[in-house]
C-alpha cells in the first residue's frame, strides 16, 4: 500500500478512538478558530474556514463546539498562532513534512526535531524535501456518492486534474487555485464532500520494508499525537502485511 491514502487510512483509524476524540477535537477547534480570525468569520466567504468546518464535521464534531470555535475568533484575547512547515526524513529515507499550527514557535521546534531525533529520522532544512511533493487541493467523496465512472466523469466536466477512487471513497485533485472552484461543482452534484483541502500529494513513494516501516508509522503516530501539528504527509510504500499488523 502506497503513501498518502495508506497514511490517511491510518489516522482515520486513530481519530476514531475514543482516547483520542478530545485532542482530534482539540485540533479541529484550533484551526477553525484561526480560519475565522485571519478571514471572515462566515464560511460561505472564506475557504479555509469552511474546509475546516467540513474535516470537523467528517469527524462528528458537535455543532456546539464549532460554533464555540467560531465565536472565540471573535473575542479578541484569541491566542495568536503561527503556520510553521517542517520538514524531515523518515527511516528508510522517506521525505515527510509535517505542519504545525502553534502559539510556541520554539516549543514546537524542539518536540518536532526531538520526535524524529528519537525515531530513527532527521529533521532537515526548509526546502530540502517539499520539492518531492506536489501542493494541490483534494475534494474527497465518500464511496456510496458515485460509482467510479461517474465520479471520473463528473471531475473532468468541473476541471480536475486526477481522480482517484477505492472501497475507502473518491479522491478529486486540482490546482492550488481552481480546486475550490471544482469543489463547488462536485458538491452541487454529490452533496457536501467529507474534506477539502490544500495537501502535500508525493510525486513519487519510496518502498519501505517491514523494518524500517515499523519505525516509520511509529515517527508518524508520534508526530500527529502532538497537540500542535495538524498534517504529516510522507512518500512511503510499505506491505500490505504491515499495513495490516499496524491496523489489528
Amino acid at each position: 500500500m502506497a503513501g498518502h491514502s495508506q497514511f490517511k487510512n491510518i489516522m482515520h483509524r486513530k481519530g476514531r478512538q475514543d482516547a483520542a476524540k478530545s485532542k482530534l477535537f482539540g485540533k479541529l477547534a484550533r484551526e477553525i478558530t484561526v480560519s475565522a480570525k485571519i478571514g471572515l468569520p462566515d464560511p460561505a466567504m472564506n475557504p479555509r474556514l469552511r474546509a475546516a468546518i467540513i474535516a470537523a464535521r467528517a469527524e462528528n464534531m458537535p455543532k456546539d463546539n464549532i460554533e464555540r470555535a467560531i465565536k472565540k475568533a471573535l473575542g479578541g484575547d484569541t491566542e495568536t498562532y503561527d503556520d510553521i512547515r517542517y520538514e524531515g526524513y523518515g527511516p528508510g529515507g522517506v521525505a515527510i513534512i509535517v505542519e504545525v499550527l502553534t502559539d510556541n514557535r520554539n516549543r514546537a521546534a524542539s518536540d518536532v526535531r526531538s520526535t524524529f531525533t528519537k525515531n530513527g529520522g532527521n529533521l532537515a532544512e526548509t526546502g530540502a524535501v517539499s520539492f518531492m511533493f506536489d501542493r494541490v487541493g483534494v475534494v474527497e467523496f465518500d464511496a456510496s456518492v458515485a460509482s467510479a465512472d461517474a465520479m471520473l466523469e463528473a471531475a473532468i466536466e468541473a476541471g480536475a486534474d486526477d481522480v482517484t477512487s477505492a472501497e475507502t471513497g473518491h479522491e478529486i485533485y486540482g490546482s492550488q487555485d481552481g480546486f475550490r472552484d471544482v469543489a463547488k461543482v462536485l458538491e452541487a452534484k454529490f452533496g457536501e464532500p467529507r474534506k477539502v483541502a490544500l495537501i502535500w500529494r508525493p510525486q513519487n513513494t519510496v518502498s519501505v520494508d517491514d523494518e524500517n516501516g515499523e519505525k516509520l508509522l511509529r515517527l508518524i503516530e508520534t508526530l500527529n499525537e502532538h497537540d500542535d501539528v495538524q498534517n504529516v504527509y510522507a512518500n512511503f510504500e510499505i506491505s500490505d502485511a504491515l499495513m495490516a499488523r499496524m491496523n489489528a
